[in-house]
């Protein structure tokens, strides 16, 4: 069997099941982050790794600064998901043996760049030739307070769902260029219950149901409210990934409070409402999320619904191995 028969979710579950885990490990695979420490600590660590490949997430043609840049902060944007802060990161980075040096400074230049904003310390890596194409691979270590710990699954029904900034159109060059949510994230979990999150990388068609599925929810959102990048439709802003926004639930009591003190916080970034977690139940069914990626009044997976689905193609956000 081929993993474009599987899919990526499918292909990672399979990979990681069953994985040694030592009883320090508060979670594990599955999440933005690894989380590591005691039950009782103040403070716990963070681990994440991630990669860019060339002709995958970037070109060659790029300015190597951008790539650089964005090497990083993929791996910075997982942090903010979590509700802390980066602290360490490793860089592996393999090329082939014409690359010209210059690229490689440039490529660290944009590595600096992003440390020296989000206060990342690089300690270290290592360096490879390779036959294909170029490569860097980022291990980030990060903190987070044990109180304000944030995973995918504490999403309960009712809850109100909320998209930072705009989407689609990543291919635009917002994807060399994001902004991880660091401060928005630290703020968030400063002030109120978030009780779910995730950072938007795959695009909200896939990466919506993955939040509700390990909160153990169904959900509801409404194409109407989804915050858009000018001249994006409704599929691009639902498939087109690499946005790099926060993806959130919160208590549905707190919700008015949260967008009123956004506003104050944060005027020039979006906060939107763009639906809410649903009760898992015969209409609702966690495993039947993958089939809830309509562009249409609403995405959901009920009879009532039903009768207002389109026959358009379904936008389904990026997966690696479809």
């Amino acid at each position: 069997m081929k993993v474009s028969s599987l899919g990526e979710d499918a292909v990672v579950a399979a990979l990681t099941r069953g994985l040694p885990c030592g009883e320090n490990v508060r979670l594990g695979a599955g999440d933005d982050c690894a989380v590591i420490g005691g039950a009782r600590d103040r403070m716990w660590q963070l681990l994440k790794t991630d990669c860019v490949v060339e002709g995958v997430h970037f070109l060659g043609a790029e300015k190597p600064a951008r790539i650089g840049w964005k090497a990083l902060c993929r791996a910075v944007s997982d942090i903010a998901a979590m509700g802390g802060g980066p602290r360490h990161a490793l860089i592996t980075i393999a090329v082939a043996r014409d690359v010209k040096m210059a690229w490689l400074r440039g490529i660290y230049a944009g590595l600096r760049a992003a440390a020296r904003r989000f206060g990342v310390s690089i300690v270290g890596g290592e360096t490879s030739r390779s036959p294909g194409p170029a490569f860097i691979s980022i291990a980030l270590t990060g903190e987070v307070e044990r109180t304000r710990c944030v995973t995918r699954g504490g999403g309960k029904a009712g809850d109100v769902l909320f998209v930072t900034g705009r989407l689609g159109g990543s291919l635009a060059g917002k994807h060399l260029d994001f902004i991880p949510r660091i401060a928005e994230a630290r703020w968030l979990t400063a002030n109120f219950k978030i009780r779910a999150m995730m950072d938007i990388s795959d695009g909200l068609a896939a990466d919506l149901p993955r939040l509700a599925r390990a909160s153990g929810c169904g959900f509801e959102i409404c194409e109407e409210t989804i915050p858009r990048n000018r001249g994006c439709t409704v599929a691009q802003a639902l498939s087109d990934g690499e946005d790099f926004e926060l993806l959130f639930a919160a208590r549905p009591a707190e919700a008015s409070r949260l967008e009123a003190q956004w506003r104050r916080k944060f005027p020039k970034l979006p906060l939107t409402k763009i639906g809410a977690l649903r009760r898992r139940n015969a209409d609702n069914p966690v495993h039947s999320l993958a089939v809830q990626r309509t562009g249409l009044s609403a995405l959901r997976n009920s009879p009532a619904s039903a009768k207002r689905r389109s026959t358009k193609p379904k936008p389904r956000g990026h997966d690696h191995f479809a």
